[in-house]
């Protein structure tokens, strides 16, 4: 009976399996593929070996595009997550206030990529731009499409409004998911706000800040449209961050060696530091409020006050 349910249970698998395979596992064997061959014609390739990646890992364009992408993505992620906790602790906790707050706190997280860089270029231009006609009526000689910094700053910008919403939302979940038997027990010992949230609040958004941090980095790591709608990874390269780069190159160049070769590469990258920052953040979530009590009971917190 038992191998009978095991089979049926590998049935029902079976078209995930599948759906995978030809979605994930088919295409990642064929840029494995030409990353190690170069493609003189449909009918005639030679094998490299290594040597694709030996010319990209040395590819100074690439270091500079690795050395922007690890700036803007600490930068992005600097911001957006104390902003979201931020705006998660302001909301209101019950109500139609709540509901109305939540509904216009996601929109941002609606609207698609490249209408989000469309938007921002637009909202950027001096001549018919709100936020350039304004920062140019205070004086301010800005330029997204000219200045380094300039397109940095817009950029960083549109990443924090697009963003920030989905942490606020997550720390929002994780804070309503918070018994009341914490709060009150804060409120007999007469700890302060700071306390509480240092104690309370914080430790218990440990998971959910995880998955926030780990999303967003994902995310701001592979992040394409809206900087490539936005400012086309300029002026120069001051903007042309990993994925920019590889566009350029697959699409651009037509080099689908080098391309598949610094494909794999920035797959690794992502999953490593993906896997360390988990690491990091599993081993630190150890510490927080020391709780004691029966599960049915009030639980006794240790907040100084």
């Amino acid at each position: 009976m038992l191998k009978t349910r095991n089979n049926k249970a590998w049935f029902l698998v079976l078209p995930v399996v599948l759906s995978v395979a030809f979605s994930a596992i088919i295409p990642l064997l064929t840029v494995i593929n030409y990353s190690v061959q170069d493609i003189i014609s449909p009918t005639q390739k030679v094998f490299v070996g290594l040597d694709w990646f030996k010319e990209v890992l040395r590819d100074p364009e690439l270091h500079g595009a690795f050395g922007r992408q690890i700036l803007y993505t600490a930068v992005v992620l600097a911001i957006e997550i104390p902003l979201g906790i931020l705006i998660a602790l302001s909301l209101p906790a019950k109500g139609w206030k709540a509901s109305l707050s939540l509904v216009l706190i996601a929109l941002p997280l609606l609207v698609p990529f490249n209408v989000v860089g469309t938007i921002w270029q637009i909202f950027g231009r001096a001549d018919i731009g709100l936020g350039g006609h304004l920062l140019a009526s205070l004086g301010i000689d800005y330029n997204y499409a000219l200045k380094p910094l300039d397109a940095w700053l817009t950029v960083i910008l549109m990443d924090v409004w697009h963003w920030t919403p989905l942490v606020a939302l997550l720390c929002y979940a994780g804070l309503r998911a918070i018994p009341d038997g914490y709060y009150q027990a804060a409120r007999i010992d007469g700890a302060r706000p700071w306390a509480v949230f240092r104690y309370i609040q914080l430790p218990k958004l440990g998971g959910v800040l995880m998955i926030a941090l780990l999303l967003r980095f994902m995310d701001s790591f592979m992040i394409y449209t809206e900087p490539f709608v936005l400012t086309g990874g300029g002026p120069g390269n001051a903007t042309t961050f990993l994925s920019i780069y590889l566009t350029k190159l697959a699409v651009g160049q037509f080099d689908l060696g080098p391309a598949a070769a610094f494909s794999l590469v920035y797959f690794l990258i992502i999953q490593v530091v993906s896997f360390v920052l988990y690491t990091i953040i599993q081993r630190s979530a150890g510490g927080g409020a020391q709780v004691t009590g029966e599960p049915d009971s009030t639980p006794v917190v240790a907040v100084p006050s």
